[in-house]
């Protein structure tokens, strides 16, 4: 492992793009996201929307502040789900990127996503254990009759590896914009409330999550709309 990082050391890193200047789409603020995704549930046509943002931008806080309103009127399917085993990451080598565009069953997400556009019975989606580190298959049940599907992930927007498919089946996605030393502290603590300690932590987020952030943020301008979280 290289020399630690100190939590000095993340905070002045250098900052992402700025997603409002790269994207000329709506910038909204969390109300005016909540009210908009309650505007597609009252539709009642099944609608998918997707939350993308860099790692620890506050895809699930979103996720969850629109779930605290809309109830059962909408449902998380995460994109985090389809994280390949760690038994296959360490096949390929690719244990310690995990995280990356490339360690995602991609094709499994976007036909995952294609057949919620369609439902007619009951499905349901793999969920990421954040203590276990591994997904869990059939977790989550989607019914039919639930009208706004939320996916959140970091490639939603991403052109490569397969990832370009998913825009296609989603009706909006919306780019997250948090403070970018806001960002890594929470990253930070997040593993460290999982058990990890701060010298791998900030290890992990300086040396994996940082680089995939870079690739997120760079996709920024392909968003439907930024909101902007606190």
């Amino acid at each position: 492992m290289p020399a630690s990082v100190s939590v000095a050391d993340l905070a002045t890193a250098p900052p992402l793009p700025d997603a409002e200047r790269m994207c000329t789409r709506p910038t909204l603020s969390v109300a005016e996201a909540t009210e908009r995704a309650a505007e597609l549930a009252r539709d009642g046509r099944r609608r998918l929307i997707g939350l993308v943002g860099p790692p620890g931008a506050g895809k699930s806080t979103l996720s969850a502040a629109l779930q605290a309103r809309l109830g059962e009127s909408m449902v998380v399917v995460g994109m985090d789900g389809f994280h390949l085993a760690n038994a296959e990451l360490l096949r390929l080598g690719r244990r310690e990127r995990k995280g990356a565009p490339d360690t995602f069953d991609v094709d499994g997400y976007v036909t995952l996503l294609a057949r919620l556009r369609g439902q007619s019975s009951a499905l349901y989606a793999p969920r990421f254990d954040r203590d276990l580190e591994e997904s869990i298959g059939s977790a989550v049940l989607v019914e039919p009759s639930v009208p706004l599907v939320v996916t959140e992930g970091n490639y939603l927007l991403y052109d490569r590896f397969g990832w370009g498919a998913v825009q296609g089946v989603l009706d909006e996605v919306w780019y997250l914009q948090l403070d970018d030393a806001e960002r890594r502290r929470r990253l930070v603590q997040r593993r460290l409330g999982h058990g990890d300690t701060r010298e791998h932590a900030e290890f992990w987020v300086r040396e994996v999550d940082e680089p995939n952030a870079r690739l997120v943020a760079a996709t920024a301008h392909a968003a439907d709309a930024v909101v902007l979280l606190d």
